[in-house]
């Protein structure tokens, strides 16, 4: 697991934002604005498992994810029971809640899905940001850009085989959430989503989402455990999807 860190001092977040998920904000954001963004008075905060990320017209927040993973839920018909939404799965590097820069009522329902480590910053401070630091707009807009190309690839392919889709979204997960396991070389552990949550992602049935598993498990590539996921080679997992 990581080590913990001391969320009051922005020393315990100077290190490691450029070894973020690549084509993250963090990742995307030059070594020397990062500094100069915890200097201005950003800190990180610890979330609970299953804690909204304060969001919506009284909060009006954007989030920078350091560590752990959130479940994003946009309601486009409208909220009420058994309204669809469309879902996705933000980690480790991203930031959210990048609708509040533009709309003072955007919000879209934001889920921590495990201990999620994140960095609030209110919507006009952010602004003010960029506009104080012109890299931290490039490297928003950048990240948005990835992340749209990541979204077309891993949960809108609803024409391919629900077993290479679930692969390249527990591959993505990997990439977002997961944390390498220190007895093993090769594993990484992915902790939070469910195979609900994988199901409603992918817009896939709960069934066809556990029989696309069992398949993996079979082939020795993952275990699914209680809202985790134990990948042995994401390598495989990857060439997996790929052959599917």
């Amino acid at each position: 697991m990581p080590p913990a860190i001391d969320t009051s001092r922005p020393t315990d977040l100077l290190q490691g934002h450029d070894t973020k998920p690549e084509g993250s904000f963090l990742q995307r954001l030059p070594a020397e604005t990062w500094p100069a963004l915890l200097h201005a008075g950003l800190r990180g905060r610890i979330f609970a498992r299953d804690e909204l990320l304060p969001m919506g017209a009284e909060h009006r927040s954007v989030y920078i994810i350091w560590e752990g993973v959130v479940r994003q839920d946009r309601f486009p018909l409208g909220a009420g029971e058994n309204i669809p939404s469309v879902t996705r799965f933000r980690g480790s590097g991203e930031l959210v809640g990048e609708a509040a820069l533009i709309n003072r009522d955007a919000t879209v329902q934001t889920r921590c899905l495990s201990r999620t480590v994140a960095i609030p910053c209110r919507a006009a401070r952010f602004t003010a940001l960029q506009t104080r630091h012109p890299d931290v707009q490039l490297a928003l807009l950048r990240s948005l850009e990835d992340r749209n190309r990541s979204d077309e690839l891993i949960y809108t392919m609803a024409i391919r085989p629900p077993v290479e889709r679930v692969s390249r979204l527990l591959a993505h997960l990997a990439d977002i959430a997961g944390v390498p396991d220190p007895r093993t070389a090769q594993t990484t552990v992915i902790t939070g989503p469910s195979q609900k949550d994988i199901a409603v992602a992918l817009q896939l049935a709960v069934s066809t989402t556990e029989n696309a598993i069992r398949t993996l498990r079979y082939h020795g590539v993952i275990e699914a455990r209680y809202r985790q996921f134990i990948v042995h080679d994401v390598d495989a997992l990857r060439q997996f999807a790929a052959q599917a």
